[in-house]
């Protein structure tokens, strides 16, 4: 039958694609925005076969099989079919298992079937030799395609591209249509622009519970230091020493500072202090420095979850919302969590006692808006946690919507 089809090692064009941008074939240094990916393999398939496109089969790996917020989303795109092997770690690396034999037995039933005239491979695995060999014998024109190396020589295997009727290769103009670094310290983009809200997350105070628990603590010490006729250990904050920055922070903004990133009309963030440490939030819970305390405020406590808040339906209708809608961007997720919890509180006022614990979130909420992100594969490819990074920018985000509202609804009261 006079139409093509386009079998898509995602493994293969997505690591190779970071290789070229990034200069390492780490997936999660890229992000991909699939839509116009799955068009422009569409518009060059068609070109290249003179043949109407009859399908796109969509290879790649998952945990378990368990389809991924990208898979989710390709699958509703028309003419695009997931098949899915499973995603195994094993020294440290994640590996595909089941990828190939399904692109194989896929190619060979298309061929038997007659169900194509072209088959266009993007892949790089000598394993689908025979499959390609056997579409051949089936009267099946085979072309063969490849991501540009990044090192300017072939990724695929030599077998496979001697056996290939056509050949050609998706440069770097024709990648970074759909396909962009994320990672900005790679060899092959530019310098990182600066993200100043996520700079005022990192420089956040200790909220006034960890300073009284901490001020307990240090009493607590001079008594027992009394009792056993030493000397209680010194506090660096009382002889002006400063307190050292977490790592890789460079400088802790002034208030003002502060304040001038959360825009016009949003309530000053609270002056660092000097004798705090800082505790960190996470996908896990709260992060302990030494001298914080556990336990939250009543204050937060009150504060009631996005899961708390949702309907079953809304369940679903959230969900729809992400796989059509929600790119993905950590700053995007961030903010599309915030909206929804605002959008189903029962007190607009929870909005304003939320705002006034700038830039700290509450940890019950900051575990619900991580776990949330990790829906849209910021855990794919690596150690099953949310790069740093990328949770400040998730944060920053959340921070940027709350500040909007808040001061919408301040400004009836100025006027």
């Amino acid at each position: 039958m006079d139409r093509c089809v386009v079998l898509v090692d995602a493994g293969y064009l997505l690591g190779a694609a970071a290789s070229l941008l990034a200069g390492e074939p780490a997936r999660s240094r890229i992000t991909v925005d699939h839509a116009a990916l799955i068009q422009g393999l569409r518009e060059r398939a068609e070109a290249d076969t003179q043949q109407p496109l009859l399908r796109i089969y969509w290879f790649d790996g998952a945990p378990d099989r368990v389809p991924q917020p990208e898979h989710r989303r390709l699958r509703v795109m028309p003419r695009v079919t997931v098949r899915l092997g499973a995603l195994t770690r094993s020294d440290g690396r994640w590996a595909q298992k089941g990828v190939d034999a399904a692109m194989h037995a896929e190619l060979t039933e298309l061929a038997r079937n007659r169900a194509c005239s072209d088959v266009v491979l993007v892949t790089g695995d000598g394993d689908l030799l025979p499959g390609l060999m056997s579409a051949k014998e089936h009267g099946v024109a085979v072309h063969l395609w490849a991501v540009q190396a990044a090192d300017g020589d072939y990724n695929q295997s030599e077998d496979l591209v001697a056996e290939a009727d056509e050949r050609r290769v998706l440069d770097r103009a024709w990648i970074t249509q759909a396909v962009r670094a994320r990672d900005l310290t790679g060899i092959c983009a530019p310098a990182p622009a600066p993200r100043p809200e996520i700079a005022a997350i990192l420089s956040a105070p200790l909220p006034e519970s960890a300073l009284a628990a901490s001020a307990e603590r240090a009493a607590e010490a001079q008594a027992a230091a009394a009792r056993n006729g030493t000397a209680p250990p010194e506090d660096p904050a009382k002889n002006g020493a400063p307190v050292p920055a977490p790592s890789g922070v460079k400088g802790v903004p002034t208030p003002k500072d502060l304040a001038s990133l959360r825009g016009p009309g949003s309530t000053p963030a609270a002056a660092p202090v000097p004798a705090a440490t800082l505790r960190w939030s996470s996908d896990k819970g709260w992060v302990e420095r030494p001298g914080s305390a556990l336990g939250e405020s009543p204050e937060t406590a009150s504060l009631p979850t996005l899961a708390q808040l949702t309907s079953a339906e809304q369940r679903w209708a959230d969900r729809e919302e992400d796989i059509t809608t929600v790119g993905g961007d950590p700053y995007e997720v961030g903010q599309v969590f915030a909206r929804r919890w605002m959008e189903r509180l029962p007190e607009p006022s929870h909005v304003q006692k939320l705002s006034t614990m700038y830039p700290r979130i509450p940890h019950r909420i900051d575990g619900e808006l991580l776990r949330y992100a990790a829906r849209f594969g910021l855990l794919a490819h690596k150690d099953d946690q949310i790069d740093e990074h990328d949770r400040y920018a998730i944060r920053a985000g959340f921070w940027r919507e709350i500040d909007v509202r808040a001061a919408a609804e301040r400004q009836p009261a100025g006027e």
